[in-house]
């Protein structure tokens, strides 16, 4: 009786032991739950600071490169379309009949440069990672910067042409610095950043074009005559490559060097790849479209506003910071709550139709008036298309082709500008500037009709 006794003790006390043990597991298990889940969220919380650090790097990177091209925007009709500017470059010189041409060619080498090396150095960035490729592809802007005004002071057309030959095949830096957004944003949150992108567009836009006509001008900043606004530009992208190699941070998680060899040819096959069959093959060719139609109007508006209204270099300089005022005013305030509101196939729809209409009532205006009072719906129009065709094309690649993917983008709008300028030089020389621009507003009607049989899954 005694020894039962005890043998039930024993059992009361392995029992109470089992149950203690269990409690104690169970809490521990909670304990590891809870430390494993702050450990989640602070991950996630570094990941969101780190994110909010980087985007103003970005977008400041991206003001500094914008502000270099827009410097230039009123000082390019003078050299080469205006006989009695003071910097006409063509007097008396065997070209003098072929400015509306040249000023197109100029254009378009840049862009055929761009279509070459956009996806070299966006693959190049998933292999190596974003700030060394975005360091080298500002450091070969700044010395084009640095050719062009030396052509310019020596009315050296040949070196002209070579300095933005140069410029564009260094031309990677947008797509390079899309594909850092890309790299820190969900997909939900990436027309709001890429719309960023397009405020650093904006503001180099206000800034840019009146400091280019302050630094043109022999009775202003123009130390130099019309190489001034070049030298200038030079500084400035060389002030941008020290910027992004002190503060700009890797972002590139996913860096894979590949042993494959890049072709020269990368260019061709990515296109031949955009046109496979694919989520994106839709999308490309509306992207293509909407640039091709709207470097009509980026390469000929400046000759216009000579042609038509006899604007100066400070006249065309402001207009082109009223543009960029609109399209900052609409990246801030416009992009995000119509991106939360509406979704990217209901923008576009309206958006893409707007553009086009806008160029055709830029083509016929008369009156400066008339001219600055379709900017604003101009503006709106092209700052939520260009964010969200952006965006649409991102949401389609993977994480790890982010930089390949918006470098094969890059090099479908840079083929979308290479014959545009051309194109839009042998009608304005037949023509006038204003029928270049009808031809860009065609071919984005064609961007709209296209983009409704873009899927939407």
């Amino acid at each position: 009786m005694g020894q039962m006794t005890r043998l039930l003790r024993v059992l009361a006390k392995t029992t109470t032991f089992i149950h203690v043990f269990k409690a104690y597991k169970s809490r521990l298990t909670q304990s590891c739950e809870q430390i494993q889940n702050i450990s989640i969220i602070m991950s996630h919380t570094i990941q969101k600071d780190s994110s909010r650090k980087i985007v103003p790097l970005v977008f400041i990177t991206v003001l500094i490169d914008m502000l270099g091209i827009g410097i230039l925007i009123p000082v390019i009709p003078q050299l080469f379309t205006n006989p009695l500017s003071p910097h006409y470059l063509l007097a008396g010189s065997a070209y003098a009949e072929s400015g509306y041409f040249l000023v197109g060619l100029l254009l378009a080498l840049y862009a055929l440069g761009m279509f070459f090396s956009a996806p070299i150095f966006g693959e190049l960035s998933d292999r190596y990672g974003r700030k060394k490729m975005l360091s080298w592809a500002l450091a070969g802007g700044a010395s084009s910067y640095a050719l062009f005004a030396f052509g310019v002071a020596t009315q050296n057309i040949p070196l002209l042409i070579f300095a933005r030959i140069t410029g564009g095949l260094s031309a990677g830096n947008i797509g390079i610095a899309q594909a850092v957004i890309a790299d820190i944003t969900p997909p939900a949150l990436r027309a709001a950043r890429f719309g960023l992108i397009g405020a650093a567009f904006g503001i180099g836009f206000i800034v840019g074009p009146s400091l280019g006509g302050l630094l043109s001008n022999p009775q202003g900043l123009g130390i130099f005559g019309a190489a001034t606004p070049f030298w200038f530009a030079s500084i400035l992208s060389a002030v941008n490559v020290l910027w992004v190699l002190a503060i700009l941070p890797e972002t590139n998680k996913h860096i894979a060097q590949s042993l494959r060899k890049l072709s020269l040819l990368r260019s061709f096959h990515n296109i031949a790849r955009a046109l496979r069959p694919s989520p994106l093959r839709a999308l490309f060719k509306v992207s293509f479209l909407f640039q091709s139609g709207f470097a009509f109007y980026t390469s000929f508006l400046g000759v216009l506003l000579v042609y038509r209204f006899a604007m100066s270099e400070v006249d065309i300089g402001t207009y082109f910071s009223y543009v960029g005022i609109f399209i900052v005013l609409t990246q801030a305030f416009v992009t995000r709550p119509v991106t939360a509101r509406f979704s990217e196939k209901q923008i576009l729809r309206l958006t893409i139709p707007m553009v086009s209409l806008c160029m055709v009532f830029v083509s016929f205006v008369q009156t400066e008036a008339l001219l600055y009072m379709i900017v604003p719906f101009f503006s709106v129009a092209v700052g939520l298309s260009m964010a969200n065709l952006t965006s649409a094309v991102s949401r389609r690649a993977g994480d790890t082709i982010q930089g390949e993917v918006l470098g094969i983008n890059s090099s479908v709008n840079a083929l979308a500008q290479a014959f545009p300028p051309l194109l839009g030089g042998l009608i304005a020389t037949i023509v006038t500037p204003a029928g270049a621009l009808l031809v860009g507003a065609t071919f984005i009607a064609f961007s709209a009709y296209s983009y409704k049989h873009v899927t939407h899954e």
